[in-house]
């Protein structure tokens, strides 16, 4: 089995760099955006990312809006987990991240009403788990999810990538990572946005939250 790991489209929130509500919608861009990832996974011609048998999503609305462009496409139905949620920053969120003080996503601690990083870093690992579970009959796992929640997979030291492959410090909207759903989980395609083509993303925008 195949993971294709997918962080959601652009939001508004994203660009204006603000810690974002569970109800966040893709911005018209973002919704470009995922139209175009749909039309690459729905297309013949993949470049090398093979075909979709599945997905499942977070069930916030900027994961789940993206995932349903891709499900559109490709003819399937998307599964949602609470599991793939993003990190909950709890009371930050709806605060722009910049005039907060501190930064938020490299704590540990946790804020009020929010998760710390071990509570936040353990869910991650029972996600993989579940994921590892979730096999299509044939073709790739889509996996819609977030950026926080794709950096503590693609770090973590059961996934493997290639010597001097690191993980780029902006995380791309609707960004695709091509990993193996075996051990030793080899990375074989990093942060991919060539289906993004013209449509361009906003290295300032925020990347988790």
């Amino acid at each position: 089995m195949a993971l294709l790991l997918i962080r959601h489209g652009e939001t508004p929130l994203n660009v204006a760099r603000v810690l974002q509500p569970p109800d966040t919608p893709l911005s018209a861009h973002g919704r470009a955006q995922a139209r175009a990832l749909a039309q690459r996974l729905a297309s013949d011609a993949r470049d090398g990312v093979p075909p979709v048998g599945a997905i499942v999503s977070s069930d916030l609305a900027r994961a789940l809006e993206t995932a349903q462009a891709i499900a559109q496409a490709c003819g399937l139905a998307v599964a949602t987990s609470a599991l793939l949620q993003e990190r909950n920053f709890g009371d930050l969120r709806g605060r722009a991240y910049d005039s907060l003080g501190h930064d938020p996503i490299a704590s540990d601690e946790a804020p009020p009403g929010g998760e710390s990083g071990a509570v936040f870093a353990a869910r991650c690992d029972a996600a993989w788990a579940w994921l590892l579970t979730q096999r299509p009959a044939q073709g790739a796992l889509v996996v819609v999810t977030h950026g926080l929640v794709l950096r503590q997979w693609l770090a973590h030291p059961r996934v493997q990538r290639p010597d001097g492959l690191a993980l780029p410090e902006h995380l791309a909207n609707t960004a695709l990572s091509l990993v193996q759903g075996t051990p030793p989980h080899r990375v074989q395609r990093l942060a991919c946005t060539a289906h993004l083509h013209g449509l361009g993303d906003d290295a300032a925008a925020l990347v988790g939250g």
